[in-house]
């Protein structure tokens, strides 16, 4: 009897009681949202973050290719685009900006001959001392988006030379082709020649002059024309500053930007090329007719 009663003692006490199935029930949930909680718990998403961080590093994380194109004194102002943009389109070589004629590209047509004279023309540089220059036809001329471009010519016999668009060939010149001065085309056939073929391409000099500014004959404050000169590079827009920001100005086919109701006249002047690049030029009264130069000048390309 006493040891039946021992038997029974001894299964009560080894039985689980209540409180075990309590715990029993608050680990089952725990069990649980441990599972359904994995997506939770890799919500900072531990891996992908390296290989975001990484592809936004990889721009910036080449500055020793960027910094050979940057040209620190060519950019006074902080209203220059922003430095990555800027520099990730000079170590590229691309020109987002360009119309017709691009960087890099070899274009075939022919060049003709004119009598340039003093070397003005439908660019409205004005007299050039330099008769190295061409007329471009009007469909790569572009609405004057030409003007003071730099191109190489080459002659199919090997002879080339470095023109400067400053005038407007119109029709019958072709797309590609080139009204080339009487002094320039004598640098790649005898004149007698009349029309030989050539191609060409456009060029991003060095120089040491700096841009020029020209406001038109009757700009005032409350209408102007205004007018780059001297740029390396193919001016892509002119814009002038407004209490609100900048203004882009329309461009004529004589090679100005209007200003019609006077906003931004004498105020400061920000220059963009075909590359991106932009310059910001104070200082320039309303003039009409004096070149004022400017210490600016586009980073080669």
């Amino acid at each position: 009897m006493a040891a039946a009663v021992l038997v029974v003692s001894l299964v009560v006490a080894l039985r689980p009681g209540p409180e075990a199935d309590t715990v029993q029930a608050k680990d089952a949930p725990v069990a649980a949202t441990g599972v359904s909680a994995s997506p939770t718990a890799s919500k900072p998403e531990p891996k992908p973050k390296p290989k975001r961080s990484t592809a936004a590093a990889s721009p910036t994380a080449s500055p020793t290719a960027k910094k050979p194109a940057t040209t620190p004194s060519k950019r006074p102002s902080p209203e220059t685009a922003p430095e990555p943009a800027r520099q990730a389109a000079a170590a590229s070589g691309s020109a987002p900006l360009a119309g017709r004629i691009k960087p890099g590209v070899t274009y075939d047509g022919v060049a003709t001959h004119y009598d340039a004279a003093d070397g003005d023309g439908a660019c409205s540089f004005g007299p050039s001392p330099d008769l190295m220059i061409a007329a471009m036809n009007t469909t790569d001329y572009e609405t004057s988006k030409a003007c003071g471009a730099y191109l190489l010519v080459r002659a199919t016999n090997g002879a080339s030379v470095t023109v400067r668009i400053t005038n407007e060939c119109p029709a019958p010149c072709a797309p590609g082709q080139l009204d080339l001065s009487k002094q320039a085309f004598a640098k790649l056939a005898a004149l007698s020649a009349g029309e030989i073929k050539i191609t060409w391409s456009l060029l991003s000099p060095s120089t040491s002059d700096t841009i020029s500014i020209r406001y038109k004959t009757g700009s005032t404050r409350y209408w102007c024309g205004i007018q780059a000169i001297g740029h390396r590079n193919p001016l892509a827009r002119l814009e002038v500053g407004t209490g609100s920001g900048w203004r882009q100005l329309t461009r004529t086919e004589y090679n100005y930007f209007l200003s019609p109701d006077g906003t931004g006249c004498g105020g400061p002047l920000r220059l963009t090329d075909i590359y991106g690049e932009q310059l910001t030029v104070e200082g320039i009264a309303v003039r009409p007719d004096a070149v004022q130069a400017t210490r600016v000048q586009f980073g080669r390309h």
